[in-house]
């Protein structure tokens, strides 16, 4: 294979002990592709497994995670948006070769361009006095994604010099930009302290958003509104016979889901040792068995507390409410100021925001509801279109995470063990049967 340039002799060495071996097979399941993958274990490749699916925007429908000593195994169950399997044979392709290097891939994300990360607390029209902002400094947002939650927000935007084209290296410009933005997202009476940050670092964005928000301790905050859609369920107990916590999870089913609960896992420094996760229709399961890093098990109430309250906030910063709102338009300067400043003067709040651009096409994706967090009016958002341009701006519906023609006999074996979602201990005693260790896990 071509080795990439920034690795050391020894370090590939190391890569040809360790690279994992990937299996990807359409035969074993009528309704879903597999994604087998062994590999040496270490901290956080179960995440780094888990990301290169969920970037490929592929939906993990089940899973079973198993690790024996210095190994583990993962299996996954992944369709496409539409729910049907991957038949095409680049993303294939991808999948195998992502998977084969995930310890050794270099993030492009923001090749040339300035990282900014804002924290603060949220309101009606922040995101449009940001944007607007930063046209008048003759900044350029090439990405961005916004995420609110418990009236907060946090939001990594990637930017270039407007003269330029370049990513902004002036001190003062940059130390301008972290001064402005920093008063607005202060506001008029936030006794919370708000943060800016100008970072050239590569990074994945969404785990850096849980990052921030992680750190602005958004988990311990009450809701400012309630979500619509049932809660997600978390409970903690302690496994002492054989040292794990097992956590488990019953929530809606969306996309990433399984990402944003190992990010936040791993970020949280536990191990993830045996796992399944199993979806039927909308609901989603997911059982953890972990373990802090040096190998004790969560060990006090404040802990499993926490515990519980981080991942039903990491479960919840992706669940953003409102009407979802497509933008796909020639890019143009100042056309991210004008948007949002059409949804603040016409009562929309924004929720949630992706932001992209293609060459000289902007594609955007914006949740919004009305100013106090309802469902916005229709003729609102009629009319928001029309100042926009009704063929530019239009009302999507999320992909379908399953689809409704599909039975439920998709009970499948996995291969090596399996995915149905085991009770309270059995999970490892089917690992250790899978491993020759017992004779029997009944």
């Amino acid at each position: 294979m071509e080795w990439p340039a920034f690795l050391d002799e020894y370090e590939k060495l190391v890569f040809r002990m360790n690279t994992p071996r990937v299996v990807i097979d359409n035969a074993v399941c009528s309704t879903a592709t597999l994604v087998k993958v062994d590999s040496a274990r270490r901290h956080g490749i179960l995440l780094e497994a888990v990301q290169v699916l969920t970037d490929l925007n592929l939906s993990i429908k089940k899973a079973y995670i198993s690790s024996d000593g210095r190994w583990f195994m993962d299996v996954f169950h992944v369709t496409d948006q539409n729910g049907d399997k991957l038949t095409d044979e680049n993303v294939i392709s991808i999948i195998e070769k992502s998977l084969v290097t995930i310890h050794y891939q270099k993030s492009n994300e923001i090749n040339g361009l300035t990282a900014l990360e804002l924290t603060g607390t949220d309101r009606v029209g922040l995101l449009s006095e940001v944007f607007a902002v930063l046209a008048d400094l003759h900044c350029n947002v090439v990405d961005a994604k916004v995420w609110t939650h418990n009236g907060r927000i946090a939001s990594l935007i990637y930017l270039k010099d407007c003269d330029s084209g370049c990513q902004i290296e002036d001190s003062q410009k940059i130390d301008r930009i972290e001064a402005l933005l920093r008063n607005v997202l202060k506001g008029d009476n936030d006794i919370r302290s708000a943060k800016t940050s100008v970072s050239m670092a590569v990074t994945h964005t969404e785990r850096r958003l849980h990052q921030m928000m992680f750190a602005d301790r958004d988990y311990e905050r009450k809701p400012i509104l309630q979500f619509s859609e049932d809660s997600p369920v978390v409970t903690v107990q302690n496994w002492t016979e054989r040292g794990y916590s097992v956590v488990n999870i019953q929530c809606k089913d969306r996309t990433k889901l399984l990402f944003d609960v190992v990010c936040t896992l791993t970020d949280m420094d536990y191990v993830v040792f045996h796992a399944t996760i199993n979806t039927s229709r909308d609901r989603a399961s997911l059982e953890f068995y972990i373990k802090h890093k040096d190998g004790s098990p969560i060990s006090s109430e404040p802990e499993r507390q926490r515990v519980i309250q981080c991942l039903q906030a990491a479960i919840q910063r992706r669940a953003s409410e409102g009407v979802r709102l497509e933008l796909c338009t020639g890019d143009r300067q100042n056309l991210l100021a004008d948007v949002t400043r059409t949804f603040r003067e016409n009562g929309l709040n924004v929720t949630r925001a992706e932001i992209s651009t293609s060459g000289e096409t902007a594609r955007n994706v914006f949740y919004v509801t009305d100013a106090v967090g309802n469902l916005a009016d229709p003729k609102t958002i009629e009319s928001v279109r029309g100042k926009i341009g009704m063929s530019d701006l239009k009302v999507k519906e999320l992909p379908l995470l399953y689809q409704t023609n599909k039975t439920e006999s998709e009970e499948e074996a996995v291969g090596v063990g399996g995915a149905v979602l085991l009770s309270l201990g059995s999970l490892v005693r089917r690992n250790l049967y899978n491993l020759g260790l017992i004779r029997s896990y009944s």
